[in-house]
Parts: structure tokens; sequence; C-alpha cells
């Protein structure tokens, strides 16, 4: 496929682009909903991701930048190129989730409620984004015989972003669902962070064009941190039984 979809004034309009905004917009119309039901202003979601997302997709750029200094540290104005691919989501994960603690304190609002609010939409939200990854060509597996394999470059591979958009697709119900009976705050915000750091370490696993930490690939390290954070905060505040930290 191209991944130009159109131009405007002689700019390429990236099939990449149009994707990842469907999915925040998606994420922050869900969210505003959730906002609603449980007893915030819908209109703190908007508020806060007029910072939340550009400061993520920053963080995104910088994780990428960093893991792959030795690239862009040949000629430092590529690290502003975006458009010519490099973002990892870890990296707007973080970032996002500090740029929310700051905001819940600024307001004076619970954090770990307000933490379930923002991460329901999210899932889903990276299941849309991960389809430009088809439509780069990208972020794929080494070969396969399976006969879901995809072609590139004319050789059939493991389509990695398929993997992950349905388990990103199947925490998004989960958490949906669990969201009318949950037991502390805070408790969404432990599932995403289990269930996605589970099934990013065994797709990364697969993947061709990981970022390296020596013999190490950097999402399976991270990865195997927010399983430990995650179970941590989820083990924590259940004990508890109460909210806040």
């Amino acid at each position: 496929m191209n991944r130009v979809a159109f131009s405007i004034f002689g700019i390429d309009i990236m099939w990449y682009g149009i994707l990842i905004a469907i999915g925040m917009m998606l994420a922050i119309v869900i969210s505003s909903r959730e906002a609603k039901r449980v007893g915030f202003d819908e209109n703190s979601v908007v508020d806060l991701s007029i910072f939340l997302l550009p400061l993520s997709i920053i963080g995104a750029r910088l994780y990428y930048v960093i893991f792959n200094w030795d690239l862009y540290s040949q000629d430092l104005s590529q690290i502003i190129n975006t458009r010519g691919g490099g973002l990892a989501i870890h990296g707007g994960i973080i970032v996002g989730i500090i740029v929310t603690f700051l905001y819940t304190k600024l307001k004076k609002i619970n954090f770990l409620k307000f933490s379930d609010v923002i991460v329901l939409g999210l899932p889903l939200a990276q299941a849309i984004g991960r389809w430009g990854n088809f439509i780069n060509q990208e972020a794929h597996g080494g070969p396969t015989d399976l006969p879901w394999g995809i072609i590139v470059e004319g050789q059939k591979v493991h389509p990695t972003f398929l993997y992950e958009s349905i388990w990103n697709v199947m925490i998004f119900a989960l958490i949906f669902y669990k969201r009318k009976n949950k037991e502390y705050d805070g408790q969404l915000l432990a599932y995403y962070l289990v269930l996605y750091s589970l099934g990013r370490f065994f797709i990364e696993g697969l993947r061709t064009d990981s970022l390296m930490l020596g013999p190490l690939r950097v999402a399976q390290v991270i990865s195997l941190l927010g399983i430990a954070c995650g179970l941590i905060v989820h083990l924590i505040l259940k004990k508890r039984g109460k909210d806040g930290i």
C-alpha cells in the first residue's frame, strides 16, 4: 500500500499519522464519557489531552532516539524528523503516566481514579495505530510458514502488528468490562500495565527491528518492568482496600 494518504500544498499526509490521530481521538471520546460516568468533569480529559498528546509523542520520539543514538548522533537534525519514522510506544506511556500524575496533583484529584479513566481508551488507540505498521511494511516479525503470514519484500513473515493489535483489543474489552466493578482505584491501570507488557514481551521476541541495549531487546526489558510494576500496584492497593497511594 502507498504510505501517503493524500497531499496538501505539497505536504504528504501519511496513513500512519491518520491512524494514530483516529486512535487518539477515539480514546479521548471513550475516556471523556467514562470521566462523566465516575463523577469527573468530562472536559478534564480534553484539558489533559492538550498537554498529554504532544508530550507523549515527544516522549515516544526521545525514547526511540536515545536507543538509536549511534544513528542520530551522526546527524542531529534528524532527531526532529519524525516523518522519517521512529516512535516508541513505551516512551509515550512513561511520559503519559508522569503528565497524568502531575495534572492530578495540580487539579487536586485522585490520581489512581483518574488514571483508570485515561487508560481506558489507550489499548484501543494502540490497536488502531498498529495498522500503520502494516501500511508502512514495518515492525514485522521473522520468516514464517503460518497461513496468516504476510509478504514483505518477497518473504512471508509474522504479522506482529496484527498480533499486538488483536491483543490490545482484548485488553480494551477486559478493562472496559471491569470498569464498573473495580475492587479499587488504579485497578485498570494495573491491569493494563501487566497485560500489555505481557503481550509485548512475547511479540517483541518475534520482531526483527527491536531497539537493542547490548544483547537485550529494550522493549522486553521495559515489559518485564511493566509487569512487575503492575503486579506491585495491584497487590498493594488490593491489600489496602482503599483508594489512593
